[in-house]
């Protein structure tokens, strides 16, 4: 599907044109997007806009890095876009001529849909050109990436304020997912950070000064996505590292209770073997309140062990 917008050389702002109308050179500049392309509609990057066949080449085997190319007439943009299912990367390329921004992509694409709205409703900023248009791409695609991150981000704040909760259990499955989650989005939020870098100081772009400030603007945002993609990456690593802690502490009180119920159980067993065995010539056996003596010293043991484990403040680790 092919959407086009233009400005004329009579100030005139025109929507959904068609292609032959640029032939004309009646536009002072236009935006030609091409996404969810036909066969048809490829074969317009060479048959009618003449681009050079290196871009054509990338845009039509996916997935390139994003980058910037400067060919003659034009510079070739690969910007990712970012799944909000998948969280996938998606490919968009832009070329960027003298008086044309054409944009290239195969899944459709929200973004483009607000940057030309935002277009339509700015007349002031017609007069900057084509880097009007591409500025305001560029940026809804960055802004499309924040809530993401903060959905994540959102996520791990309430893990980790549950995480001392007894009643909370954490499976370390989530925690590494969320880091796969954050892995993938720093592939593409880093990438399109240098990409920014390389565009503000390339002799090639030709930014004017006040088109650099909006760069830079974008170029901000993506450095404070890139903190915050760190951030929470080593925050799933304090979660995980505390989850394991608790998981190792449970175990010890777990361990504590077996140890003290073993050792005291030891001397009762000991006794219980003695008097168990099958010996003829055993006098104690023969004594009427033998049972009850028995009996009786066990109770002593065990009591008695159980109040030198409380005097060594062994049932303190059990409090917290």
């Amino acid at each position: 599907m092919i959407q086009t917008i233009g400005k004329t050389i009579n100030e005139e702002i025109i929507s959904n044109f068609q292609l032959e109308d640029i032939t004309e050179n009646k536009f002072e500049w236009y935006w030609v997007d091409i996404g969810e392309p036909t066969k048809e509609e490829e074969v317009l990057l060479s048959s009618f806009f003449h681009f050079h066949p290196l871009a054509i080449e990338d845009c039509l085997f996916r997935l390139q890095r994003p980058k910037v190319d400067h060919y003659e007439g034009h510079s070739f943009f690969v910007i990712h876009t970012i799944n909000e299912e998948t969280l996938e990367a998606e490919e968009l390329n832009l070329f960027v001529g003298q008086n044309f921004v054409v944009s290239f992509h195969f899944p459709p694409m929200h973004e483009l849909d607000q940057a030309r709205e935002r277009i339509v409703q700015n007349p002031k900023g017609w007069d900057r050109g084509v880097m009007h248009a591409t500025y305001h791409i560029v940026d809804k695609v960055v802004d499309a990436y924040f809530p993401i991150v903060y959905k994540i981000e959102d996520y791990l704040n309430d893990i980790e304020d549950k995480l001392s909760s007894d009643v909370y259990h954490l499976s370390l499955d989530q925690v590494f997912d969320l880091r796969s989650d954050l892995l993938r989005l720093r592939r593409t939020i880093l990438p399109m950070r240098d990409l920014l870098y390389r565009v503000m100081n390339s002799e090639r772009v030709n930014l004017q000064q006040t088109e650099k400030a909006y760069f830079g603007d974008i170029y901000d945002h993506l450095l404070k996505l890139a903190d915050m993609v760190e951030s929470n990456r080593e925050l799933t690593a304090d979660i995980r590292d505390s989850q394991m802690s608790i998981n190792s502490s449970h175990m010890n009180r777990i361990m504590m209770i077996l140890t003290i119920v073993s050792t005291v159980f030891i001397p009762l067993t000991f006794i219980a073997g003695v008097y168990g065995m099958n010996f003829t010539f055993m006098p104690e056996l023969e004594w009427r309140y033998s049972y009850f003596i028995v009996l009786g010293i066990m109770l002593f043991i065990a009591i008695s062990m159980l109040a030198w484990f409380k005097y060594k403040g062994w049932f303190n680790l059990f409090k917290n």
